[in-house]
């Protein structure tokens, strides 16, 4: 395995953050624009957020396929636990968002295109269950923030005062 994710990992690695980040400032954006340009803006939204779960299925295959590469020098017991315990919620929120935010969709009664394919109504509207979903998803997604920042500050965290090779595993380049 050697001691660098694999190339197919680290391009969906940044492939990843650059759809989470288009995602988040779409919905940030949506209330920031003329009202004509809100309907694009939060249909750029779900669909960015779509990409997002696409992503994070064909991440946890090649994950599955090439496995974590070992860090040099080895962590801690509770190092390892914490890198594992963040990552596999950053899995779970970036799958989980994606299809709560479908559900809000659906249970709205809305309607939104997924790459130019109108998506048909395909639950019984009900508003009560859209709200529990909506506020699900935008709790989570709030969290979301945390994680991905206590996942960065790790990052660097390593790789300027440890000084091991965690973000060097995940750089673009030899």
């Amino acid at each position: 395995m050697g001691n660098r994710y694999a190339n197919s990992q680290i391009v969906l690695h940044w492939l990843t953050l650059l759809m989470v980040i288009l995602t988040y400032a779409a919905m940030l954006l949506k209330n920031s624009v003329p009202d004509d340009m809100a309907p694009l803006i939060k249909n750029l939204h779900f669909n960015f957020g779509v990409a997002v779960f696409l992503l994070m299925l064909v991440r946890l295959g090649l994950r599955r396929r090439h496995g974590t590469p070992a860090t040099t020098p080895p962590l801690e017991e509770w190092q390892d636990v914490g890198a594992k315990v963040f990552h596999w919620l950053l899995y779970v929120i970036f799958l989980t968002l994606p299809v709560l935010g479908m559900l809000t969709l659906a249970y709205g009664g809305k309607t939104w295109v997924l790459l130019g394919w109108q998506v048909p109504q395909w639950i019984t509207p009900d508003p009560v269950m859209r709200r529990l979903i909506k506020t699900t998803h935008e709790t989570l997604a709030n969290v979301g923030y945390f994680i991905i920042g206590a996942h960065t500050l790790a990052a660097l965290y390593h790789h300027y005062l440890r000084k091991d090779d965690t973000l060097r595993r995940m750089m673009p380049g030899k």
